[in-house]
């Protein structure tokens, strides 16, 4: 009997990491039903709660970033908890004996694939970003491709490895829900325009700030705002309102559960620039105003803002400015239906709705008879 393809797919940290593993997963697995299809994560991670969720199992590890500065004695505990992760995914292989290993980046990917590679697995790395991550950058000797979502990668990469596939995002964020029946579900007619608010899957607090910052300028406003604050700052956001007060034309929530109608709701999207919210706003055509988080590596959202500055494609407010700027510049922008025709559709030329399945077949591609 012949045995049933298995994939290792490894990553994780942020919803930025996870929701394109499991949309690769989901395109593998519209390939071939019957595949066994493995996660490996962090441990006391976001993945090992959203993972499971989508329907797939995942193996947690041991393993963490190195501390800044890097001659900081507790980096020995660092090494050894990747030794350890990597002795832990040795084993997961060897039971698994998985036919191809998949990394989008994160703590985990760098125990899992040098293990792989190490047992002659054939492993294909996933970077979203247009400045790729230290762990990417590590792997891409031992990977057999690359499949990258921006130009110029051969910056980081061995060029004979690359292949430009987007990033894969999210399933059912499209909808067929009217701007009106949208925005019924935050409360409002849909007569307005909307300015939707997000910070990421954990929040940001300078986003968040801005809008604490402008409450009287939002209830002054002929706009619509909905905004979703993230499950860490709850308690301090409803503290300020509580004092403020909250603007009937504003909407909050920790976290959006169906964000599909609330894009479908959006005028424009305010919004961090993670490489997986960018790909949703391009597939969407929607206008934007990134605010690049300062607290990632390399300063990689920056680059990723900058790619669609640079071609008209979204307006960019830098962190230290957005509690002097953002909010202005937002409600002005979302007033101009013009602008927003614009970008949105220069956004949407950015997209590659396909990006998914064009993964998937490449890592089909590389698996041994």
């Amino acid at each position: 009997m012949a045995k049933k393809l298995s994939v290792l797919i490894s990553g994780g940290g942020t919803g930025g990491h996870i929701f394109p593993a499991v949309a690769i997963a989901d395109a593998i697995r519209r390939r071939v039903p019957e595949a066994k299809i493995l996660f490996v994560g962090a441990e006391e991670r976001m993945e090992m709660q959203r993972v499971p969720a989508a329907g797939y199992e995942i193996i947690g590890l041991p393993v963490r970033g190195l501390i800044r500065p890097l001659y900081s004695p507790r980096n020995i505990g660092v090494m050894i908890d990747f030794l350890r992760s990597r002795r832990k995914v040795k084993g997961i292989i060897r039971t698994l004996r998985p036919d191809i290993a998949i990394g989008v980046g994160g703590y985990a990917s760098a125990p899992t694939l040098n293990a792989a590679a190490a047992l002659g697995i054939p492993c294909l790395i996933q970077e979203q970003n247009s400045f790729a991550g230290v762990t990417n950058r590590s792997l891409a000797k031992k990977a057999a491709a690359i499949c990258v979502a921006y130009d110029g990668m051969e910056r980081f990469f061995p060029e004979e490895k690359l292949i430009i596939t987007g990033n894969p995002v999210r399933q059912g964020l499209k909808s067929n829900l009217t701007k009106a029946a949208a925005a019924k579900a935050f409360g409002f007619t849909g007569n307005r325009p909307t300015l939707l608010i997000v910070g990421g899957s954990l929040g940001a607090r300078t986003v968040n700030d801005s809008v604490l910052g402008a409450i009287g300028q939002i209830a002054a406003a002929d706009a619509d705002i909905i905004w979703q604050t993230g499950s860490i700052y709850k308690e301090g956001v409803a503290r300020v309102l509580e004092e403020k007060g909250r603007p009937k034309n504003l909407f909050v929530t920790e976290f959006i559960s169906d964000m599909a109608a609330a894009y479908a709701a959006a005028d424009l999207v305010i919004s961090r620039a993670g490489a997986s919210s960018i790909s949703e706003l391009c597939l969407l055509a929607k206008p934007s105003i990134l605010v690049p988080s300062p607290n990632v590596a390399e300063d990689h959202q920056t680059h990723n803002a900058m790619a669609l500055v640079n071609k008209g494609a979204a307006l960019m407010v830098p962190d230290a400015e957005a509690a002097r700027t953002l909010i202005t510049l937002a409600l002005q922008t979302v007033a101009n239906k013009g602008q927003l025709q614009r970008l949105g559709a220069n956004a949407g030329l950015m997209a590659r709705p396909d990006a998914a399945d064009i993964i998937a077949e490449k890592a089909l591609s590389l698996v041994k008879d």
